[in-house]
């Protein structure tokens, strides 16, 4: 027959038979491997605000590991960071820097600067930084969840990091700037 392909033991298959199957996806990997999620800490004191966000937006996302895929969220990492409040912007941000929300209605628009956010809730300016850099997708909201932002040094998560000792860190290289 016209364009059948030969298998062992003399079976035939068309080529769209043919087609499908060199398509076809690798298998997936187990569950246990994609949520092999570590527990990374950093201290932010003395750290600028969009280099330490641009540090730990991959490591939320799962980037820095070799089976990541941009479709799955299970990829990503936790990462707890204490004394954001030491957090530094360079030049003059804390004044210049306006962060601006709307509540929808006419005349709604709110204006704070830097340093008013960072007064009011340590931490969120550090926060803004890494969601501006997160996916914008249906991943973003679960992959937040996993930035976990503390004033102090103090936190909660002590039995997830006192548990969980990794070998290699993409964050380990992080150490306060001195200015």
């Amino acid at each position: 027959g016209e364009g059948l392909a030969f298998l062992s033991g003399g079976e035939t298959m068309r080529p769209t038979m043919l087609a499908r199957m060199s398509f076809r996806r690798p298998p997936a990997m187990t569950l246990a491997a994609a949520r092999n999620q570590q527990w990374h800490i950093v201290d932010a004191t003395g750290q600028h605000v969009g280099r330490l966000a641009a540090r730990l937006a991959p490591v939320l996302v799962g980037k820095h590991k070799p089976i990541w895929e941009p479709h799955r969220h299970e990829h990503g990492d936790y990462v707890v960071v204490v004394n954001a409040k030491d957090v530094v912007f360079t030049g003059k941000k804390w004044q210049q820097k306006v962060y601006y929300k709307h509540s929808g209605y006419p005349g709604g628009l709110k204006k704070r600067t830097a340093a008013e956010m960072h007064r009011r809730k340590p931490g969120e300016v550090l926060r803004k930084a890494v969601m501006g850099m997160l996916p914008r997708n249906k991943l973003r909201d679960i992959i937040k969840m996993r930035l976990k932002i503390f004033p102090d040094e103090e936190h909660p998560h002590h039995a997830q990091l006192d548990g969980h000792k990794p070998g290699w860190s993409p964050l380990e290289d992080l150490a306060p700037v001195t200015e």
